[in-house]
């Protein structure tokens, strides 16, 4: 019994990377959100990796026990934030594939969305530093991998209408693949200064986009 009680307080101590708990209640709210808002200005002024709790507790004006409320761990808060630039960006995908009706549309579309993914992290350098802790970071790499997969099934039932006669495991490898790339794109793009990484997404654009009306004939 007793070992049951330690192993089970080791595992309640063990980073989640999950918030605690959701606030429904107004003034539960403000504390969540005035916590995200304090973290993402130390993050674009630090960086992530150099995120410390009681650097929040202090700018937020908060004691520890209402921080620890809400998140265990300042990973917990960069998965919040994640998911909500993620869904930004969901959004801007579903917005671009619902105007795909040919191959032509699609290539279209996957370039307005390399442009938009590209000008979003140019605009927002704390997406840019959080976007890199989800791949270095094994508690928030579930995060990032949930998004891909998410955009690849997105792009695989446009694929699916445009090339209904080919089988489903080669399209969802094409759209799997296609997602991962146009990520690496922006990636790299970003890495560069505004001018050399605008050239090239142009460049991947050229390179990439447009293959798969020719792969699939």
């Amino acid at each position: 019994m007793a070992e049951e009680v330690i192993a089970r307080r080791r595992r309640q101590q063990e980073p989640t990377g999950q918030p605690r708990r959701i606030p429904s209640q107004q003034r539960g709210r403000e504390r969540f959100e005035k916590i995200l808002a304090v973290a993402s200005d130390l993050i674009e002024k630090n960086g992530s990796d150099a995120l410390k709790m009681s650097e929040i507790v202090e700018k937020a004006k908060l004691s520890f026990g209402a921080l620890y409320q809400y998140f265990p761990d300042k990973t917990s808060i960069i998965r919040t934030l994640a998911e909500r630039f993620n869904e930004q960006g969901r959004q801007c995908v579903a917005d671009e594939l619902a105007k795909v009706r040919d191959p032509d549309s699609l290539r279209i579309s996957l370039g307005v969305i390399a442009d938009e993914y590209y000008a979003f992290f140019r605009r927002e350098p704390v997406m840019r530093d959080i976007w890199h802790a989800t791949h270095t970071d094994k508690l928030l790499q579930q995060v990032d991998a949930e998004d891909m997969e998410f955009h690849a099934q997105a792009l695989h039932s446009v694929l699916k209408q445009l090339w209904p006669k080919r089988p489903e495991t080669e399209l969802l490898a094409i759209a799997r693949l296609t997602m991962q790339l146009l990520a690496a794109a922006v990636r790299y793009a970003v890495s560069l200064d505004e001018k050399e990484g605008a050239q090239a997404i142009t460049l991947f654009k050229k390179m990439q986009v447009a293959d798969i009306g020719r792969l699939l004939g």
